[in-house]
């Protein structure tokens, strides 16, 4: 396809696509690579950036979902576990195993026994994993472990392995860069206003390009709508006799700097306030404390932690662990975001279910045929929803469906057989440190010499932008250059936020996000006016994770 002066195809309304796909989350990303590899013609819309929404706000877990067993949602974890296993093997520059102690207090609802009995379920249900067994401590051997754990009412322990992946967001833009190398066309920045029903089935959308303007209509025998909290949004403008979809939790998670006493693998707690569980996770050099989870019907656009929440898990962080002494002034920053889960007025919070569900709008209305909406699902299991969800696409075009190649070819960094040798091979070769060699290769796996080929013969692409960086703000001039060219990034926000990831660094990219807009100053053609613009929008936007950074950065100017 041409590009007409703009980065929407000219002739995107003409072409025949199979199937469009709104949202390019987690789910909406790997759905687009599994339709791609298999062959169909795919548009994936998003209003935002690629996983800008839920993805980004994720306790950034790839796990089975040890707690989904009080529920008896055995299917949901034994799911997460064979996905879990496929992630570990095809992104082993961005998931990796963790280890997980589960503590036993006296004032807890699930005593040892109850533990045991479900870390041996969790054993038996992940029967073809890669990953050690669990282990169960006595009291002693805990303490002897964990010395800055809180005695007082220890009864012992559980630790087993699950997995992490430090940097979320790189999961859906891998996927969505595969989509988008397999054929699919990925635009971001399109907020689709209207599903176009003709005859008795959707026919398509009508969206607007929030960045270039003008507004373009496209078609295909099926659209799916997998806008995680805004599938209802997606859905308002339509004549439907459905009821709400979605009911979205909220999830406020904090992160600081190590402290005294804090432990080496993660910690899975009970609260002593409310019962709910939360993690204390090793992450990114720093501490990641969370989640809550909280009913929420405010703006899903701007979501931030409340005070109350931040305060609850420093009060538990310190109960848990008394010798932390973490105080508000030591939260660095703090994110937060909506699950998109079924709707559920009464109950509890935690007794939502976590799968998903594929809704088929034709089952409850026969005149919106060719519309499949998707609520909820989950980080860990985007894998098995992805290919559910393009079988049920074939179904709808009434074709066979080839079998699905996303469980076998690795997402685009993880594309070598032996990634440790390679990695070797990269420090040893890239005249970078150690440290800076070892962030590229975290961020973008095999493709780190790519990034590094993008500074040609200019030295100056090849240090870090800040003078003063952290491992965490080593940004290169080449990185941003890559995110343009490369990653579809379209802001100075997708490049620090979700391409980069040094916007998840102690100072959220505050000490580089001026250098990374002159970059694209010099290089990329930006006027000076759009780059304080795009600064100022960052910055904005940041806003939101109430970070320490920013009121230093705002008292130096004042």
């Amino acid at each position: 396809m041409e590009r007409n002066g703009s980065r929407i195809p000219r002739e995107i309304s003409d072409y025949p696509f199979d199937v469009i796909i709104i949202g390019a989350g987690i789910n909406g990303a790997g759905v687009a690579r599994d339709a791609a590899m298999r062959g169909l013609k795919v548009l994936l819309l998003d209003k935002g950036d690629i996983s800008s929404g839920t993805t980004q706000w994720a306790t950034r877990l790839i796990h089975g979902g040890l707690r989904y067993l009080q529920y008896y949602e055995f299917f949901l974890v034994r799911e997460s576990l064979k996905d879990r296993e496929e992630l570990l093997r095809l992104a082993p520059h961005l998931v990796k195993p963790l280890g997980f102690l589960v503590p036993v207090y006296d004032y807890m609802s699930r005593g040892k026994l109850i533990i045991q009995a479900g870390m041996i379920a969790y054993d038996a249900l992940s029967y073809d994993k890669s990953l050690d067994r669990h282990h169960i401590y006595d009291r002693e051997q805990t303490l002897k472990r964990y010395p800055g754990l809180n005695p007082e009412g220890l009864k012992g322990a559980a630790f087993y392995y699950d997995g992490q992946v430090e940097y979320a967001e790189r999961i859906s833009v891998e996927n969505a860069i595969s989509a988008h190398e397999h054929g699919a066309i990925v635009l971001t920045y399109t907020k689709v206003d209207r599903i176009l029903v003709e005859d008795g089935r959707a026919t398509g959308v009508e969206f607007e390009d929030l960045l270039g303007g003008g507004r373009y209509s496209v078609h295909a025998p099926v659209t799916l709508n997998m806008a995680g909290p805004w599938v209802d949004e997606v859905l308002a403008g339509m004549n439907r006799s459905e009821e709400r979809m979605i009911g979205g939790t909220k999830g406020s998670h904090l992160i600081v700097d190590p402290f005294p006493g804090a432990p080496q693998t993660a910690l899975y707690v009970e609260a002593q306030e409310d019962g709910r569980p939360y993690f204390i996770v090793p992450w990114n050099g720093r501490y990641l404390i969370g989640t809550t989870d909280l009913r929420y019907e405010e703006d899903l656009d701007y979501v931030e932690a409340s005070e109350e929440e931040i305060n609850y898990m420093v009060e538990e962080t310190n109960r848990v662990i008394p010798e932390a002494s973490l105080t508000r002034d030591d939260v660095l920053f703090t994110y937060s975001g909506v699950r998109p889960l079924p709707y559920q007025p009464e109950g509890a919070e935690g007794g939502v279910t976590r799968r998903h569900l594929l809704y088929d709008h034709a089952e409850k209305d026969p005149k919106i045929d060719g519309l499949i909406s998707t609520v909820g699902g989950k980080l860990s299991t985007y894998p098995t929803l992805a290919r559910e969800m393009v079988d049920e696409v074939y179904k709808k075009l009434g074709r066979k469906a080839p079998k699905s190649r996303t469980d076998e070819v690795p997402l685009p960094g993880g594309a070598t057989g032996d990634f440790e040798s390679f990695a070797a091979r990269f420090k040893a070769t890239s005249g970078l440190t150690e440290e800076l060699a070892e962030r590229l290769l975290k961020v973008y796996g095999v493709r780190a010499p790519e990034v590094l080929e993008e500074a040609g013969d200019d030295r100056s692409l090849r240090v870090p932008l800040s003078p003063s960086a952290t491992v965490e703000t080593g940004l290169l001039g080449a990185e941003v250059l890559y995110a343009f060219r490369h990653e579809m990034a379209q802001t100075l926000s997708d490049v620090l936020l979700r391409r980069t990831m040094v916007g998840l660094g102690p100072r959220v990219a505050l000490d580089v996000d001026e250098a990374a807009a002159q970059v694209a100053v010099r290089h990329l053609g930006w006027s000076q006016e759009r780059a304080d613009r795009e600064v100022r929008e960052y910055r904005d936007f940041v806003r939101r994770y109430k970070p320490k950074a920013l009121s230093e950065v705002e008292s130096l100017k004042a």
